[in-house]
């Protein structure tokens, strides 16, 4: 796995930070929000309901907080301001589910009670104390109750403002932390296809299209899981256990202290989760690209498996792999299994347990060390403790394989790619020129010390066996590999010395077997470039003869053309390629031989176009047929990486060597059906991205 994927997680988090950082306040005011209802409930109970409890005191003054009972008026303790005249003291206290006023101060209220006969009797620990006692009928009481009843509604009040900003924070939070996350994985997304893009090529001949096409989308789309659904609620568990946490000390540090506990258990957990998660999610993520690459590649070559009948084994290969991935799906299921939510349910009764262990039975005993109120909103805030750890918990499983999916991005985003250069360059004459150039795809060179020169309005021929180093030539041209050893000069400038993207924008390409992409005749011959008019397209498929090729079809050039163009004959999708050069206007045109796969007819008809074409350019043409580079400037015969023979076909001819042998060959077999088959395709079988395009 990649070994710094928090950091460039963390990177891309930051395009969006400020939503983030939006989003994150939103949930610390939520929590905040959330957690006041506990204190709103304990200070209900501890400083209305049972604070009724607390000693009252005769008054002769009047307002809102004094009690009228049997022709007396009565104020609680707590509330008599400085200098006011206190008269006598009286108790209300609980026995059972009825209230017992005592008309005279009692010293000790803790301990067992009960009430009979209009004498009210106290036992603390065996010391028995009696009052003279009264039972409050239900009006009575109310009038105890009647001073508390504007403080309960406004605490009921701020109860429901809380709740609505609970509310509202809830909803900006995951909309914002969502909405954040999308621009994040927007970007991410962005930036792995342009970065494909700058890859040198070679890149892509040991890398199936099927396992970058899964980078690119499952791996990204496991990132965006990542950010929406784990990081909401890590981020969210994590504060809220924050705020728990302060009101937990809040409301009594020993009961805070006492639930620190929990944290090391889960942070022991998470560790011990993710050391085995990584490693079946590894496997997992892996297996699905091999899936990806191989369903892609199956596709591509159906029609070579059935005619080979090769359905069976691959479907064998296809279901070994399938199996290894189920097999590391379920060794993740029984993981999630043994780590699932139960755990949480086990520390929550625990807690819960040492909590009313400890202070419930102190509470029971009458020792009283904290006050009811206290303990029901520490219950109630603790239960608030679990909800995001089990949010996390339950999002173990998809951090771990999100993790994993953004170390394969970010890894494949590691490769060096090739720098991209804004801009342009001039159109150039086409001066083309190899000095003493040696080039090795890996270790053995496949050109050796090759040196010509090419002229503005030339046509250059390579001519040779298989392996004998053409596409290589036409390789170094592009610039898609560079020579170890030599220099490549386009009107004397040295190649290396200028941007990638400059030298190819004005070198134009015809493959033996053309490539379409998607779209209509028209988009694949302008290629999306905004210069190509409407008009251009027209002019250049006209050029070439195609209109009266393509005149047949239903929608003109405005005919859907499906992936590689499959629905038209090889003959229609080689004259759209021909058009495409034409409509670029290239310096320097390679052709690969790109009349070998078209009838005669048709290749009759683009002879002239090819002239046409050929006109002003410096061309370069990997010959097959060598009767099609008679009129060749200037002809190449490649042996093993070296240039053997040169010259002009007649020159060659009379020179009565290789070249000679060559074409006599083929001349004489030409009447032989089958026999015109290509002599020299590739100048290495491992690395020839131009033909293999």
């Amino acid at each position: 796995m990649h070994t710094h994927t928090g950091k460039s997680l963390f990177k891309y988090a930051l395009t969006a930070k400020k939503t983030f950082i939006l989003a994150l306040v939103m949930l610390a005011i939520g929590v905040a929000a959330e957690l006041a209802g506990p204190f709103i409930a304990r200070s209900m109970i501890d400083d209305h309901m049972l604070a009724i409890e607390k000693p009252y005191y005769e008054t002769t003054s009047t307002g809102k907080e004094v009690v009228s009972f049997d022709g007396r008026t009565f104020k609680r303790s707590d509330r008599f301001s400085d200098g006011e005249a206190i008269v006598k003291e009286v108790r209300l206290l609980q026995v059972g589910k009825s209230f017992i006023f005592v008309d005279s101060p009692v010293t000790n209220v803790s301990g067992d009670r009960s009430f009979k006969d209009g004498v009210l009797t106290l036992n603390q620990k065996g010391v028995i104390t009696e009052y003279p006692a009264k039972k409050l009928s239900a009006t009575e009481l109310f009038a105890f109750y009647k001073p508390e009843v504007p403080g309960i509604l406004k605490l009921v009040g701020w109860y429901f403002v809380f709740l609505a900003i609970s509310i509202v924070m809830e909803f900006g939070k995951t909309y914002w932390l969502q909405s954040s996350a999308n621009k994040v994985i927007q970007k991410l997304r962005m930036d792995v296809y342009a970065h494909i893009q700058r890859l040198p090529v070679h890149f892509f001949d040991n890398l199936p299209a099927g396992k970058v096409v899964s980078r690119v989308t499952n791996d990204t789309e496991a990132v965006k899981d990542l950010f929406i659904a784990v990081l909401a609620n890590f981020f969210s568990g994590i504060i809220n256990m924050l705020g728990v946490f302060v009101a937990l000390f809040i409301l009594d540090y020993r009961l805070g202290l006492i639930c620190l506990f929990i944290v090391p258990i889960i942070w022991f957990w998470v560790v011990l989760y993710r050391k085995f998660a990584t490693k079946y999610n590894t496997v997992i993520r892996s297996r699905l690209s091999e899936i990806n690459a191989m369903i892609n590649e199956s596709i591509q070559g159906m029609s070579i498996i059935r005619i080979f009948r090769r359905e069976k084994q691959t479907t064998e290969e296809f279901e070994n792999l399938n199996d290894d991935y189920m097999k590391h799906q379920n060794k993740m299921l029984n993981l999630n299994a043994f780590t699932s939510h139960n755990l949480v349910n086990v520390l929550r009764s625990l807690s819960f347990a040492v909590v009313l262990w400890y202070f419930g039975s102190a509470q029971l005993s009458g020792a009283g060390i904290i006050s009811l109120g206290v303990l029901y909103a520490f219950v109630d805030v603790l239960g608030r403790l679990f909800q995001p750890i089990t949010g996390m918990v339950n999002q173990l499983a998809a951090l771990d394989s999100s993790m994993v999916s953004a170390g394969r991005v970010f890894s494949l985003m590691d490769e060096p790619g090739e720098e991209v250069t804004d801009g342009s360059m001039p159109r150039y004459k086409g001066n083309v020129e190899f000095n003493d150039v040696s080039f090795a795809y890996k270790r053995d060179y496949v050109l050796k010390n090759i040196s010509f020169e090419a002229k503005q309005g030339q046509t250059v021929a390579l001519v040779g066996h298989t392996g004998s180093g053409k596409s290589s030539i036409i390789n170094l041209l592009f610039r898609f590999y560079d020579p170890q050893k030599g220099c490549i000069t386009i009107d004397g400038q040295p190649v290396q010395d200028l941007p990638k993207q400059w030298i190819r924008q004005h070198m134009g390409i015809v493959l033996q077997d053309p490539y379409l992409f998607t779209g209509t005749i028209a988009s694949n011959v302008s290629l999306g470039d905004k210069r190509i008019s409407r008009e251009m397209i027209e002019k250049s498929l006209e050029d070439v003869g195609a209109m009266k090729i393509l005149s047949h079809l239903p929608k003109g050039l405005d005919e859907p053309v499906v992936e590689k163009g499959s629905t038209l004959s090889a003959g229609e999708r080689q004259l759209i390629s021909f058009a495409r050069a034409l409509a670029f206007d290239p310096a320097i045109l390679i052709l690969d031989e790109a009349t070998a796969n078209i009838d005669t007819e048709t290749e009759a008809l683009i002879q002239s176009a090819l002239e046409v074409l050929k006109k002003g350019r410096t061309t370069f043409i990997i010959a097959h047929r060598l009767s099609t580079i008679r009129s060749a400037d200037q002809i190449l015969v490649l042996h093993k990486g070296e240039i053997v023979e040169r010259g002009t076909h007649d020159e060659l001819l009379a020179l009565g060597g290789r070249y000679y042998q060559m074409y006599r060959l083929q001349v004489g077999t030409a009447e032989a059906p089958g026999n015109n088959v290509p002599v020299g395709a590739a100048a290495n079988g491992s690395a020839t991205p131009i033909l293999g395009a």
